[in-house]
């Protein structure tokens, strides 16, 4: 079964290599030349930037061609490909990956959006949500997240110093250009420096950043921070364990990879702070996660209650946090099986959703590859299969 494993990676890594980390995205709608093209009655309004945002990410189809949407690179994508790349090196230490990861340490280094206190990123396309509008570029404390621990995990391979000192400065975007909301017990950081949103995997990915900056520079301000909006969103877990995405009316679902991002941010508060106290939080939390997202045959679940879609980001995710949990379940193994046979094309590149009747199967880089390579490269890493891995130069 590792052969099967290490193979069905190796044409994933043919792939993205081949295309050079550019693609497409679920939500680069707003890239469209031609909606660009239409009066700004429309192109400029809520409804109709959703509109074509959802028909592109639900569509068997892929129109993007035709409305000419152009694929590019994905600073956040481009985050994930780079941790997996160091997750390999951890294993072989092979040369060639060493010049992969600076190479792409680099390129996210060139992607940076300027004009913020401290270094951060944001997707390659505008993107409109029910709460708020983000132009092209325009940070995310998501975005910035993923971007600094993958240069941090550069750093602690090639020793750049340049890959350090950006990784920390996102301790800065995270302190300074981020909005704050306060209670008596806590507080929760804005998605972006334009929205006052409560998202709790959002907020909670800021503290995972101060976090690891922490663990370098040992400045407790930053932990003591953290801290406060760790227990803010433990304040708002649920008894049963899980999480809703936000405090917004309508963001009161319950999901499988944001439950996984909370709970990989708080694990590592614990890790980097050695503060033990929301120990319960995450057994509660990671308990809800085992029983309500991953089939017993290995299907994962994007929603609580629902079984479709069956979306490629969930057992990326899985995998990933429990691993990251250090929980050596065997249902990590029994996940990527059921994922590599049901969700990857002959060509290597896997399929953005299963739906009940049909599958979605464009090749999107950072949602489908960059998610599958970074979740393979953790499992390889973790159970040492590296004997047939190959690179090419």
């Amino acid at each position: 079964m590792n052969d099967f494993i290490i193979d069905s990676f190796s044409k994933l890594r043919n792939y993205c290599e081949k295309e050079e980390y550019i693609g497409w995205d679920p939500y680069d709608g707003l890239n469209s030349k031609v909606f660009n093209t239409m009066p700004g009655i429309i192109s400029k309004r809520k409804w109709p930037r959703i509109f074509i945002t959802q028909l592109l990410k639900h569509s068997p189809l892929n129109f993007r061609k035709i409305l000419g949407v152009e694929k590019g690179l994905n600073p956040k994508g481009i985050a994930l490909f780079l941790t997996g790349y160091c997750n390999l090196y951890k294993i072989s230490q092979d040369e060639i990956l060493k010049e992969k990861i600076t190479y792409l340490a680099n390129k996210l280094i060139e992607l940076q959006t300027t004009g913020y206190s401290g270094s951060c990123w944001g997707y390659n396309f505008p993107w409109q949500s029910r709460a708020f509008y983000q132009e092209r570029y325009s940070p995310t404390v998501v975005v910035s997240c993923f971007a600094a621990y993958a240069l941090l995990d550069a750093y602690e391979i090639v020793g750049d110093d340049n890959f350090l000192k950006i990784g920390l400065s996102s301790k800065d975007f995270v302190l300074n250009d981020l909005n704050r909301k306060y209670d008596e017990k806590g507080l929760i950081f804005s998605y972006s420096p334009f929205d006052n949103t409560e998202i709790i995997n959002a907020s909670l990915l800021g503290a995972k950043v101060l976090s690891r900056c922490y663990s370098y520079t040992g400045d407790k301000a930053l932990i003591e921070i953290a801290k406060q909006a760790v227990l803010y969103a433990s304040n708002l877990q649920e008894k049963d364990g899980s999480w809703p995405y936000g405090q917004l009316h309508y963001q009161n679902w319950v999901d499988s990879f944001h439950t996984g991002f909370n709970l990989e941010a708080i694990y590592d508060y614990q890790k980097y702070s050695g503060d033990n106290s929301f120990s319960s939080c995450i057994e509660k939390g990671l308990s809800y996660y085992m029983k309500n997202f991953i089939m017993d045959d290995g299907t994962p679940k994007y929603y609580h209650d629902e079984k479709y879609p069956i979306d490629i980001h969930c057992p990326a995710q899985y995998i990933s946090t429990l691993i990251t949990l250090e929980k050596n379940d065997p249902s990590i193994k029994k996940t990527l099986v059921w994922t590599l046979e049901n969700m990857q094309g002959k060509k290597g590149y896997f399929y953005f959703q299963k739906k009940k009747f049909f599958k979605i199967k464009t090749p999107y880089m950072r949602w489908t590859q960059a998610w599958a390579f970074y979740a393979i490269s953790k499992y390889l890493w973790l159970y040492g299969t590296s004997n047939r891995i190959t690179f090419t130069e």
